[in-house]
């Protein structure tokens, strides 16, 4: 047992849980390890006492494997499972796959069903099947059923735990229930009105059940238009449902348009999340690794975007080498080369970038894609006029000839024209193809900006001076 002056340390450090800077103290995490080590459950009580599931993410991100295997053990039933889902996917696995199944099924029967399934789908069949097998039926059925839809629709981020209710009940019989009723959400905004198949044919907002007198039937308060997703459609399509609409919350039916689950607002900002992050690492090549993955894997996911590239910059280098006998002459060529393709590189992934997020979000269409390029056109011949009259003022002034200045200059404007072109031309092009522009465009467009920056630039300096 600890003496009265460990508890006191205690009782100081377990509030302090960030610094200054907002980072995790390094005082209370000393005091955790050792609580630990230690196997001192009332101390690791008192020190994670009232942290959010979020906060004890953190925290065992911090901790080593072997002592984020004993921080659970010693909780014991204490051990809140929904922290599991504030994890990198490569930490939470290794958890996982070093508790027994018993322990872990205990730890997912008290969770709601979105949190079961996010935890459980990257698991092995064998192991996730091992922990299913001792859930309670209901809760066994439920986390199956979900499970059963592809990766990343309506059908796996939902909950399966929701009201359903007749719509001949009153008011008062609902308000009843649901005193009266102990397993129900953990939270919930609308109460499902549903006919004897299960089939919705409406919605009661929580706020319009408490306004209506309690006689009132629940049929002649429901909303009958409402807002629902089917469970095999697209996380990334239901993200834009919540947001078009300012939803809190959404039936999700299956395709005899019976209610199956329900999709709130706090998973679709983890959607949102994901995608953006996934969009993000596809355009830089750099793979789906997190920051807890190995170094193995992490050079593992992004070596073949590396490679592609080292193909396209040897293309590149060969447009470079059909010029070798005017470059030789003239030196300065060579110490400008970068600049033409470093400008064009960058306006092309602006372009590229913003039209991206815009396919993303479904803003292009048929309709509007002439104009979004004609824009684009615009906005690349603007920028690339004002850079390249700075950059050929200095290239003329830096080696004492305004000739060269002036190539440089026409050289980038058509190079930034051309980056800008196909920088929004090449995303919606691979879109219509059913590639994924977030993930390949970047890959032609650099190769593009470099191949034409080069052969604008030494092709009009050949010319212009008449080197061959």
């Amino acid at each position: 047992m600890a003496d009265a002056s460990e508890a006191d340390i205690r009782t100081e450090i377990a509030p302090l849980f960030r610094d200054d800077e907002g980072h995790l103290n390094a005082a209370y995490l000393e005091a955790v390890q050792a609580a630990i080590v230690s196997e001192d459950r009332a101390a690791l009580e008192e020190l994670t006492e009232g942290l959010h599931e979020v906060d004890v993410g953190e925290l065992l991100t911090a901790l080593t494997p072997e002592l984020r295997l004993g921080y659970i053990e010693i909780l014991g039933d204490e051990f809140d499972y929904t922290a599991l889902t504030e994890l990198d996917e490569a930490i939470r696995l290794q958890i996982l796959e070093n508790l027994p199944p018993h322990t872990v099924a205990n730890g997912l029967a008290a969770l709601d069903s979105d949190d079961a399934v996010y935890i459980l789908e990257d698991l092995e069949e064998d192991e996730k099947q091992a922990i299913l097998a001792r859930l309670p039926f209901a809760k066994r059925h439920r986390l199956a059923r979900s499970l059963d839809y592809p990766e990343e629709t309506a059908g796996r981020r939902m909950q399966s735990d929701f009201v359903a209710l007749p719509p001949f009940w009153s008011v008062g019989q609902v308000i009843d229930a649901l005193r009266e009723e102990d397993d129900l959400p953990d939270s919930f905004y609308q109460i499902f009105v549903v006919d004897p198949a299960f089939r919705l044919l409406g919605t009661v907002s929580l706020d319009r059940l408490l306004r209506t007198p309690r006689p009132t039937r629940i049929s002649e308060i429901m909303n009958e238009t409402p807002h629902t997703v089917l469970a095999t459609e697209d996380q990334e399509e239901v993200a834009r449902v919540f947001q078009r609409y300012n939803l809190v919350s959404a039936a999700v039916v299956d395709e005899s348009d019976r209610l199956v689950g329900v999709l709130t607002i706090d998973d679709i900002v983890d959607i949102i999340e994901e995608e953006a992050e996934e969009d993000i690492r596809y355009l830089t090549g750099a793979g789906d690794a997190e920051l807890s993955d190995t170094v193995y894997y992490t050079a593992r996911t992004r070596i073949p975007w590396l490679l592609i590239n080292m193909a396209t910059a040897f293309l590149a280098a060969s447009v470079i080498g059909l010029f070798d006998g005017t470059i030789q002459q003239m030196v300065a060529l060579a110490i400008l080369m970068p600049i033409v393709a470093s400008i064009g590189g960058n306006a092309g992934i602006q372009a590229m970038t913003v039209t991206v997020r815009a396919l993303a979000a479904k803003s292009i269409s048929t309709r509007n894609t002439a104009r979004v390029i004609g824009r684009e056109i615009l906005v690349a011949l603007a920028n690339g006029t004002i850079v390249a009259v700075v950059v050929g003022l200095i290239a003329g002034l830096w080696f004492q000839n305004p000739e060269l200045g002036g190539v440089i200059a026409t050289a980038l404007v058509f190079n930034v024209l051309c980056a800008g072109f196909f920088g929004v031309v090449t995303p919606i092009v691979l879109d219509k193809l059913g590639a994924d522009p977030a993930v390949a465009s970047s890959v032609f467009l650099t190769t593009l900006t470099d191949v034409i920056g080069f052969l604008a630039f030494l092709g009009l300096a050949a010319w212009w001076f008449g080197i061959y």
